[in-house]
C-alpha cells in the first residue's frame, strides 16, 4: 500500500486505504483483506466480482466519490455487465483507481457472506390481527333497488360480522362486481382494522398474511407470518443498504445535509431491500407478494424517517425533533412497497428523537411495565436504546455507542461471516489465544495444520477477520490474562510472546499468519482497544445516567435485547464494563426483541394501542444534553469502571483481576490518564 494516493472505502466492510493510481480495485480489497469473489481471475467471463461506485461527498471518510475516479469501462466489461443487468455496477478485476472512491461490495459479490442472526422469538401470543377475512353472501341485486353493489355489501357484513362504518379502498371497488358475478355473489372479503374493506375475492378462500418489519442501522430482518395461526412462515434478513452512506445514525444524517438527494437515496435503498426480502419471505412460503395485506414496521428515528421518506435533518441537533412522534397507517403502495395493493403499513410509534419505534417494540415485547423487579433492557447495535424500571416508571435513554460492537472500526474487524473470530480464550500462563471462527464449531488449538479440510482450495476454519462477539472477548480476555492494564494499555511486563511493540504503542497478536487466510498475523491493537472502550463507556453512562435519576445504586435484572447481545456472554459483558454490577444468572440475552414487538403487533392490534401507550408514558432522559454524562462517560473508559465496584465478579476472577473490581471504597479510585 503507498503512503500517499487515492483513498478507497470498501464498504459494508467499513475498510479503507490510500492506494497508487493504476491500482484494480480487486487488489486494493485483496490488500485491505476485503473478500470478493473472483472466479476467473481477470479474464473477464465470470463476473463474480462486480462492485457498485457510491457517489457524493462523504465526510466520515472526509472523500469526494465519484464513478469517473475509476478508469473507464471498456466494451468487453460493458457487454458482460449489461448481460448480468448489473449496468450500474463495474468489475473490480479490471476496474482501475484514479481517484477517490466509496466502493460497495454487493452480498452475491462477497467472499465471506454475511450471517444475519435475526431470528424470531419464541414468545405466545395471542392473536387477533388488524387483518380478518369474513365470508359473506351479498343479495341479488332487482330493477327498482338501487342501493348498489357496495351497499349490499355493506349490509351483508353488518349482518354476518356486526361491521358498521365501512369504507372501502379503490382497488377493491374494481373488483366487486367481477367477484359477485364469478362466484353467484359469495365472497370472502378481507377488512383492515374493522374499518375498511381492502380486498374482495370470488367464493370461499383461506390465507391472510402480514410482515413484520425490524429496520436496524445495520440489518435488516422481515418476519413472514400467517395472520390467523400467528405462525412464522419465513424470515429474511439482510445488511442494512444504506450502511454506504455511514456506519452510524449521525453519519447517514451528515450525508443528507452534504447531498441534496442523500434523503432520497436512503429512501429508495432501503423500499428496494424492503421488497426483495419480502419477496424472497414469500417465495419460501409458497406465496406471492399481493397475498401480503399489512406490515409493521419498528426502527430507530432516524431509519423511520429515511424510509418514510422524509429528511431526517433535524435530529442531528438540538432539540433533536422528529417529524412525527405517533403510530401510523399508511398505504404500502404510497411508499413504493409491492405488496397487495391496498396492503397497509402500521409505523410504531417513538418516544423522543432518538428513542424510537424500535425501543417501543422492545416494550411490547419484553413488558418491563408488568413487572415488579426493577429491570435494565439493553438493546446493543450501533446506537443502542436503554430502558430501566418496572411496572411503577420506566425511563429510557439512547447512547450513540457507533459502530464498533458490529466489528467496524475495528483493524481486522469484520461482519459476523463464516471466517469471523467470534470466540476467544487466552491462555493465562502463555497468554497465547485460542479462538474459534464462524462456521467451524472446534477451537484453533483443535486444528490440524498439517492436515486442514478443504473446500474450494482454502482451508476453511482459518480466520478471515473479526467480528463483535469476538472483539468483545478479546479485550475481556487480555484484561484477565493482565495482558491488558484496567486503563486500556497493554502491559509492557506481561511475559508473553504475543505482544509486540512500536515505540510505546502495543498490538496483541489474536492470529498467526499460518491461521489466517491471507497469511499475515490478525492483530488486536491500541487504537481497537480504545474503540471498544468508548463504545462501552457510551452505553455504561447511559444506563448509569438512568440509574441516578432514578435514585437506585443496583438493579435486580439485565436483559441484553439485539441481534448483536444475544451473542454477547454476560460474563464478559461484566467484565468489560459493558453494564453495571449484577448476578451473572440474572442477565438473559432475548434475540431480536424489537422484531418480536413488531411481530407481536402485527398479530395483535390491542398491542398497538399499548404502544402508543408506552411511547407517551415512559420518561425519556436526553443524554446528549445531561451535565454528568461526561463524567460518567470518563469513569467508565476504565475496565470494568474507574469507581463504580462489581461485587458479583469477585469470587470469579483471578485474584489480581478481582482486586480490581472490589468495592470503591477499599481500594484507590483510579483516574483515566
Amino acid at each position: 500500500m503507498a503512503d500517499q494516493g487515492s483513498m478507497v472505502v470498501f464498504m459494508p466492510a467499513g475498510r479503507r486505504g490510500a492506494f497508487a493510481e493504476g491500482t484494480t480495485v480487486l487488489d486494493a480489497a485483496r490488500e485491505l483483506g476485503v473478500g470478493i469473489e473472483s472466479i476467473c481471475s481477470g479474464r473477464l467471463t465470470c463476473g463474480k466480482c462486480k462492485v457498485r461506485v457510491e457517489e457524493g461527498q462523504f465526510a466520515k471518510h472526509a472523500i469526494t466519490s465519484a464513478a469517473d475516479h475509476l478508469t473507464a469501462a471498456g466494451s468487453e466489461e460493458r457487454e458482460l455487465l449489461h448481460s448480468m443487468h448489473a449496468d450500474d455496477c463495474r468489475l473490480s478485476c479490471t476496474a482501475q483507481v484514479t481517484g477517490d472512491v466509496l466502493i460497495y461490495v454487493p452480498e452475491e459479490s462477497r467472499a465471506h457472506k454475511q450471517v444475519i442472526r435475526k431470528a424470531a422469538g419464541n414468545r405466545v401470543i395471542d392473536v387477533d390481527a388488524a387483518v380478518r377475512q369474513i365470508y359473506v353472501q351479498v343479495e341479488d341485486a332487482a330493477l327498482g333497488e338501487h342501493r348498489g353493489d357496495w351497499r349490499r355489501l355493506q349490509d351483508a357484513l353488518e349482518r354476518e360480522a356486526g361491521l358498521v362504518n365501512l369504507d372501502i379502498d379503490l382497488p377493491a371497488l374494481r373488483k366487486l362486481q367481477p367477484a359477485l358475478r364469478q362466484a353467484k355473489r359469495a365472497l370472502t372479503v378481507i377488512v383492515w382494522d374493522d374499518r375498511q374493506v381492502i380486498d374482495v375475492r370470488p367464493g370461499y378462500e383461506e390465507g391472510i398474511y402480514g410482515l413484520a418489519v425490524d429496520i436496524g442501522s445495520t440489518t435488516v430482518a422481515v418476519y413472514l407470518c400467517d395472520l390467523r395461526t400467528g405462525e412464522v412462515l419465513a424470515t429474511e434478513s439482510e445488511m442494512n443498504p444504506q450502511i454506504i452512506y455511514g456506519e452510524d445514525l449521525m453519519s447517514r444524517i451528515s450525508y443528507v445535509l452534504m447531498n441534496d438527494d442523500g434523503a432520497e437515496k436512503m429512501h429508495d435503498a432501503i423500499i428496494k431491500a424492503l421488497n426483495k426480502l419480502a419477496a424472497q419471505a414469500a417465495h419460501t412460503a409458497g406465496l406471492k407478494l399481493r397475498d401480503i395485506h399489512e406490515m409493521v414496521v419498528a426502527g430507530n428515528t432516524t431509519m423511520i424517517h429515511l424510509f418514510l421518506g422524509v429528511d431526517p435533518r433535524e435530529l442531528g441537533g438540538t432539540p433533536f425533533a422528529l417529524a412525527n412522534r405517533d403510530a401510523m397507517d399508511i398505504k404500502a403502495r404510497d411508499l413504493g412497497l409491492r405488496l397487495h395493493p391496498a396492503a397497509n403499513v402500521h409505523v410504531l410509534p417513538a418516544e423522543a428523537g432518538h428513542v424510537g419505534a424500535d425501543n417501543v417494540a422492545v416494550l411490547v415485547a419484553e413488558e418491563p411495565h408488568r413487572q415488579d423487579e426493577i429491570e435494565l433492557i439493553v438493546d446493543v447495535g450501533t446506537n443502542a436504546e436503554i430502558v430501566l424500571g418496572n411496572r411503577a416508571w420506566l425511563m429510557s435513554a439512547s447512547s450513540p455507542t457507533g459502530p464498533a460492537f458490529e466489528g467496524a472500526q475495528i483493524s481486522a474487524g469484520m461482519r459476523a461471516a463464516p471466517g469471523a473470530i467470534e470466540r476467544v480464550r487466552i491462555d493465562r500462563d502463555t497468554g497465547r489465544a485460542n479462538f474459534r471462527v464462524i462456521g467451524d464449531e472446534r477451537w484453533s488449538d483443535e486444528w490440524d495444520a498439517s492436515a486442514p479440510s478443504v473446500i474450494a482450495g482454502k482451508p476453511e476454519y482459518l480466520a478471515a477477520g473479526i467480528c463483535g462477539s469476538g472483539i468483545i472477548e478479546v479485550v475481556a480476555e487480555l484484561f484477565l490474562a493482565g495482558i491488558l492494564q484496567a486503563d486500556g494499555r497493554f502491559n509492557a511486563a506481561h511475559a508473553t510472546d504475543r505482544l509486540i511493540w512500536e515505540g510505546r504503542r502495543g498490538a496483541y497478536i489474536l492470529a498467526t499468519a499460518q491461521q489466517t487466510t491471507n497469511g499475515q498475523p490478525l492483530y488486536v491493537t491500541q487504537d481497537d482497544v480504545r474503540a471498544i472502550q468508548l463504545a462501552k463507556a457510551a452505553l455504561y453512562a447511559g444506563a448509569k445516567i438512568l440509574m441516578k435519576r432514578a435514585g437506585i445504586e443496583r438493579v435486580d435484572r439485565i436483559v441484553l435485547a439485539g441481534a448483536f447481545g444475544s451473542y454477547i456472554d454476560p460474563l464478559y459483558a461484566l467484565v468489560l464494563g459493558l453494564i453495571p454490577d449484577c448476578d451473572p444468572q440474572r442477565i438473559t440475552a432475548v434475540g431480536n426483541a424489537a422484531g418480536d414487538g413488531a411481530r407481536i403487533a402485527l398479530l395483535n392490534r390491542a398491542k398497538r394501542r399499548e404502544a402508543m401507550e408506552l411511547a407517551h408514558g415512559v420518561r425519556y432522559v436526553e443524554t446528549a444534553v445531561a451535565q454528568d454524562f461526561q463524567d460518567e462517560f470518563v469513569d467508565a473508559i476504565h475496565i470494568p469502571h474507574a469507581s463504580d465496584s462489581y461485587p458479583h465478579l469477585v469470587d470469579i476472577l483471578p485474584a489480581p483481576v478481582a482486586s480490581v473490581v472490589e468495592p470503591a471504597s477499599t481500594r484507590r479510585r483510579m483516574r483515566t490518564r
